[in-house]
């Protein structure tokens, strides 16, 4: 999954990347709020974490305008301001957590998980093709009601894939999803996570468009 981190202090922001990053999640880290807004309109993300003193526009102003766009992407406030007044107002500009520094990272990745659960909660969570049923909620696949085992990367893959039934997704989208913005990725790596979920899936549950995806 796909987290949006936008945090202009390096050293927090440093170890907030490098524990979201051991944890399974692929990081985009905007410094302002006008990078963020540009990552926010040109790629998906499950999660957005968010200061609200940023230069430039502020986190306020950057969640007031995710709303008022009807992007309901899961967002987390990570900021120093801690009164009650300031939790008010964030929760009720559009936040849907809200975490004050200093913050324990373990009790910010419960949190993440929390909201990431929360979020993939609603009707559809359970699907169901043939003699394969996938659960988002619990990240497992049966075929033939035998547990199919998957890699972190083959689960994302598929959990992406599923969320966009009939879509076509194109490489260069799944290779952002899997591999994240600054990682060097191997120009076979997609079709290599693709032929291992067919083979354990079976080959009809995922079609190639060509010259699409």
């Amino acid at each position: 999954m796909r987290v949006l981190r936008v945090e202009d202090d390096d050293l927090i922001g440093s170890a907030v990347e490098i524990s979201l990053r051991q944890a399974g999640y692929q990081v985009k880290w905007t410094r302002d709020g006008h990078d963020a807004n540009f990552a926010l309109s040109t790629a998906d993300f499950s999660l957005v974490i968010l200061d609200l003193r940023l230069p430039g526009s502020s986190g306020m102003d950057l969640l007031k305008s995710l709303r008022a766009a009807g992007n309901a992407t899961p967002v987390m406030v990570l900021t120093a301001r801690d009164t009650v007044a300031d939790r008010v107002r964030g929760l009720d500009g559009g936040a849907d957590d809200y975490l004050a520094k200093p913050f324990d990272l373990s009790e910010l990745l419960a949190r993440c998980r929390a909201l990431l659960r929360r979020s993939q909660g609603s009707d559809g969570k359970i699907v169901i093709w043939r003699d394969v049923r996938i659960d988002l909620a619990t990240h497992t696949a049966t075929r033939s009601n035998a547990a199919v085992e998957l890699t972190a990367r083959e689960w994302a893959l598929l959990a992406h894939l599923v969320r966009h039934a009939g879509i076509p997704q194109s490489r260069t989208r799944l290779e952002a999803l899997l591999y994240g913005w600054d990682q060097g990725v191997e120009s076979n790596a997609i079709q290599v996570h693709m032929s291992n979920l067919r083979r354990k899936l079976g080959h009809e549950l995922i079609r190639t468009v060509r010259g699409i995806g």
